[in-house]
């Protein structure tokens, strides 16, 4: 098992758009189907992509866990960095089999597809029932950036 929070070879990425995003699905899929994708993590494209797809989806259905007031308290204060700058690959849940949830096996079509139905939720004009259980409240911007910088991590050890 690959330690992710150790690994250099990752591709730099930044979203600001979900079309700018799916574009890079859309990639790792093509890549995918000619053998060429290649990854420096741990997971699948079709795992990565359902890891974010799920995430996304917590905001609308629920979220699994809840989190211990001193992490939330500290979590929040670093969001806006999470959001102008990314999240740190490595970091687990404790006591979370895999370390977060999410993480089912899935063909890379099967992910995309799931992702691509996800986003399609974030972008329209649904409204997320739930809040974050470690960031709080967030607005629509806010909830999107973070969605956006969370595929930026996982994408970013996945090579096509």
């Amino acid at each position: 098992m690959v330690k992710t929070a150790k690994v250099e070879d990752r591709r730099k990425l930044r979203f600001e758009t979900v079309v700018a995003l799916l574009l890079d699905v859309d990639k790792i899929v093509a890549a995918d189907k000619a053998g060429k994708l290649r990854r420096s993590g741990n997971w699948t494209a079709g795992q990565a992509f359902g890891h974010l797809a799920t995430w996304i989806n917590y905001a609308y259905e629920g979220f699994p866990m809840r989190v211990p007031w001193i992490i939330r308290v500290l979590i929040r204060m670093k969001k806006n960095s999470y959001l102008r700058s990314g999240m740190q690959a490595g970091v687990h849940i404790p006591k979370v089999p895999n370390g977060t949830y999410g993480t089912e096996l899935l063909g890379t079509e099967e992910g995309a597809e799931r992702l691509r139905k996800a986003l399609g939720r974030l972008k329209s004009n649904e409204r997320a029932k739930f809040d974050s259980p470690a960031f709080g409240p967030m607005g629509d911007q806010e909830r999107l950036a973070l969605n956006l910088r969370h595929a930026e991590l996982h994408l970013s050890f996945l090579h096509p």
